[in-house]
C-alpha cells in the first residue's frame, strides 16, 4: 500500500493525509539539506527551529523573543499538539508516542518509536518533506510516522483510529510507562512526561471519584468471587474448554469479542501498516 500511496500526486496525497503511515524509505533527508537547525535557547538565526521548552511557556517566549527576529520561510517544529497554533507561518509537528526519557535511548538501540506528524501551516508547501524528513533523523520512522493533524482530530470532537491505538497501547509506551512505574512509583513516574501531561494526569486523578468503579469490584468480589458463583459457572463448561471452534466456550467469547470496537479499530491500523486497507 505505501508503494501505491507514494505513486499519488502530491494534492491526494495532501487531502488523504490524515491516515497514512510513513517510514524511512519515505523521509528524504534531503529536504533538510544546507539547513540549519536550532534548538530553543541556542539560538534564532536558524532555518529550521525546534521548540522543545516547556509548553505553558513556549507562546510567551516564541511571540516575545524569536518571532521578531524569524526568517520568513523558517519552519517551526513543535513535539506536542498544544502549541500548534501561536506561530505565523510554518508550523510542522513531530509528536513522539513515548515518555521522553526512552525517546533517546530508543533512538540509540536502533528501535525508534511511534509518531504523530503533521503539517498545521504551510507557507512554503514544503512542509509535508520537512516534518517527515524530522521525524526520520530522530527515529520515528523506523516504527511509523503516523499523520494526525492535532488540530482536525480535535475540531471533531474524536479520535481517529490510529490516534486511539497508538496513545493507548500499540506505541507501546505503556510498557515504558510501567517500567518507570516500578522503579519511581506510579505517581512519581509522571515526572518523565511533560509538564502540561503531569498537569492534566494528576488533576484529573485527584477530581477522579471512583465510587462506582469501587463498588462495582466489591460487587464482583462478594456476588461471584467469594460466593463461588464464578468457580460453578466455569465449571459447567471445563469439559467443553477441550472442544474445537464454536462449540469451545471461550472461542466463542473470542469471536464475540471481534465485535467490540476497540478491537475493530485495532484491526483497521494493524491492516494499514500490513500494507492493506480494510
Amino acid at each position: 500500500m505505501i508503494e501505491n500511496l507514494r505513486a499519488r500526486n502530491n494534492q491526494e496525497v495532501r487531502m488523504n493525509w490524515t491516515h497514512l503511515y510513513y517510514y524511512d524509505p519515505d523521509a528524504d533527508l534531503d529536504a533538510l539539506a544546507n539547513k540549519k537547525i536550532v534548538f530553543l535557547g541556542f539560538g534564532n538565526q536558524g532555518s529550521v527551529l525546534f521548540i522543545l521548552i516547556p509548553d505553558e511557556v513556549q507562546p510567551r517566549v516564541f511571540n516575545a523573543q524569536f518571532s521578531p527576529k524569524m526568517k520568513p520561510n523558517a519552519t517551526i517544529v513543535v513535539a506536542s499538539g498544544l502549541n500548534v497554533f501561536f506561530a505565523r507561518t510554518f508550523v510542522v509537528m513531530a509528536a513522539p508516542r513515548m515518555i521522553g526519557s526512552s525517546v533517546r535511548s530508543l533512538y540509540e538501540k536502533g528501535r525508534g518509536f511511534p509518531c504523530f506528524v503533521s503539517v498545521e501551516q504551510d507557507g512554503t508547501g514544503n512542509g509535508w518533506a520537512n516534518a517527515l524528513a524530522i521525524s526520520r533523523t530522530i527515529g520515528a520512522t523506523k516504527q511509523s510516522a503516523i499523520a494526525s493533524s492535532a488540530f482536525n482530530v480535535l475540531k471533531d470532537a474524536g479520535c481517529s483510529d490510529e490516534a486511539l491505538c497508538y496513545e493507548m497501547w500499540m506505541s507501546k509506551e505503556p510498557a515504558e510507562i510501567f517500567e518507570r512505574a516500578a522503579d519511581d512509583g506510579f505517581v512519581m513516574q509522571l515526572k518523565h512526561h511533560s509538564t502540561v501531561s503531569q498537569y492534566g494526569q494528576l488533576s484529573g486523578a485527584l477530581a477522579l471519584d471512583g465510587k462506582a468503579m469501587r463498588e462495582h469490584f466489591v460487587e464482583i468480589l462478594h456476588q461471584q468471587i467469594l460466593n463461588g458463583k464464578f468457580y460453578e459457572a466455569f465449571s459447567l463448561i471445563e469439559e467443553d474448554l477441550e472442544k474445537d471452534g464454536n462449540a469451545n466456550p471461550l472461542n466463542e467469547l473470542y469471536r464475540r469479542s471481534e465485535e467490540m470496537e476497540l478491537v475493530r479499530s485495532e484491526k483497521r491500523v494493524r491492516a494499514w501498516l500490513a500494507g492493506g486497507l480494510l
